[in-house]
């Protein structure tokens, strides 16, 4: 076996961050897919007591998710990790692997003057990459350690125009990264640390690195909220998943619960039916917010069942850290009652990601506010675009279509600039 090991699967987004962060440092490690394999899959959960993929190993020591492996790297453990196992970075780029930069930009391109920063990379980020870059404004999209939005944990996308069969989210994602990249788009695959809008040109601070641009365009879209139970934190991964596409598989034949009653949760819960014997949607209210097309799928569904005017107390796990259960409590009569379970998927919506921008820029409910029929923010030459700025849509195609808008209103202000 080889001195590094990820156990993966097929459109797994966060399998594909951990693998990109080991080529560009140049290290070569064992791939097992378990997409369609019970018998690795079974050795990886007996390995690591884990539901959730990817998992990775260095030598003896196991280091955990793709959140793990970049948390280790941004510290600097990482390297040494992997010297000690025999597994020292190889011919990558080391600068570039230690920040995430893309390895085969021009040189001198990242310590330039950037006419755009794209702080984000989903619909909205990788769609205003496509329009800057044609553009030729040569943008430089810092996508973050968790690139490529929320479609890169959603399952089967069938309303994106152009998919008549549809397509796995993270499947699309990819494409669409690809595209910003034949354009010639730099990627910077690390979370921005800190920003300064206060002058020209706007400084970007990616950890101890700092960028300089004329224009910002925000497409950090949105996070998952979780419930805030500490044993829903204590049992991530280990039965409480907020990903059906990457975890649904492991629990086949079995029953499982989906907090949540919008077009996530119903989503995440007719994706589900395909492993479970069983899908129970835990609901607060007596109906559902989500759109008719997914109620309606959701209750013609015979494997879907719901528990109304309902909320999770407590998640219960066995010594062995696996969910065995549920405690549920009715919020008309305040009765608690325990329920039998293996799975919890929750999916209660989503939180803008604009801690970065406060008080930086005019927000409303954490929504950035930009003016009507436009991505102009309150502070001129910052543009921002998806859901950060979106409260009534939200969907990937209107992030999309403000991607591009955003790219052309930043076009604009700096040839104004120019005259």
């Amino acid at each position: 076996m080889s001195d590094v090991v990820i156990y993966s699967k097929d459109w797994c987004p966060y399998c594909d961050r951990a693998k990109e962060l080991l080529e560009r440092k140049g290290v070569t490690f064992e791939l097992i897919d378990i997409t369609a394999d019970r018998a690795h899959e079974d050795e990886m959960i007996q390995r690591t007591g884990r539901y959730t993929v990817p998992q990775i190993f260095i030598g003896n020591t196991h280091v955990g998710g793709s959140d793990d492996l970049y948390a280790l790297d941004r510290s600097g453990e990482l390297d040494a990790l992997l010297a000690a196992a025999g597994a020292a970075p190889g011919n990558g780029d080391a600068e570039a692997a230690a920040t995430g930069e893309t390895a085969s930009l021009e040189a001198g391109f990242l310590e330039r003057l950037h006419d755009v920063i794209i702080i984000g990379s989903g619909p909205a980020g990788l769609t205003a990459a496509i329009y800057a870059a044609r553009a030729d404004l040569k943008p430089l999209c810092i996508e973050g350690a968790q690139a490529g939005g929320q479609l890169t944990i959603t399952t089967d996308v069938d309303n994106y125009p152009g998919f008549p069969e549809g397509i796995m989210g993270p499947e699309l994602m990819d494409q669409w990264r690809k595209q910003a990249a034949r354009f010639e788009t730099g990627f910077i695959t690390q979370d921005v640390t800190k920003v300064d809008f206060s002058q020209r040109p706007f400084r970007v601070w990616v950890g101890e690195k700092e960028y300089r641009s004329r224009s910002i365009i925000i497409s950090t879209g949105a996070t998952a909220r979780s419930m805030g139970l500490d044993s829903e934190k204590k049992l991530l991964g280990h039965g409480v998943s907020m990903c059906a596409t990457c975890d649904g598989f492991f629990f086949r034949d079995q029953v499982i619960y989906v907090v949540g009653g919008g077009d996530t949760a119903m989503e995440e819960a007719t994706f589900l039916t395909r492993f479970a014997s069983k899908v129970i949607v835990i609901h607060r209210r007596d109906n559902l917010r989500a759109s008719r097309i997914m109620q309606d799928k959701a209750f013609a569904n015979p494997k879907i069942e719901f528990l109304w005017d309902s909320a999770v107390e407590e998640v219960l796990g066995t010594e062995e850290n696996k969910v065995r259960g549920l405690k549920i409590r009715n919020l008309k009569t305040d009765v608690i009652t325990e329920h039998e379970c293996t799975g919890l998927f929750v999916a209660i919506g989503h939180k803008p990601n604009t801690d970065l921008f406060t008080g930086m820029l005019t927000m409303e409910h954490g929504y950035i506010i930009t003016e009507k029929d436009s991505t102009r923010t309150s502070l001129e030459g910052v543009f921002a675009c998806g859901d950060v700025q979106d409260t009534i849509y939200r969907q990937a195609v209107t992030a999309a279509g403000s991607g591009c808008m955003a790219a052309m209103d930043a076009e604009r202000w700096l040839e104004n600039q120019e005259s």
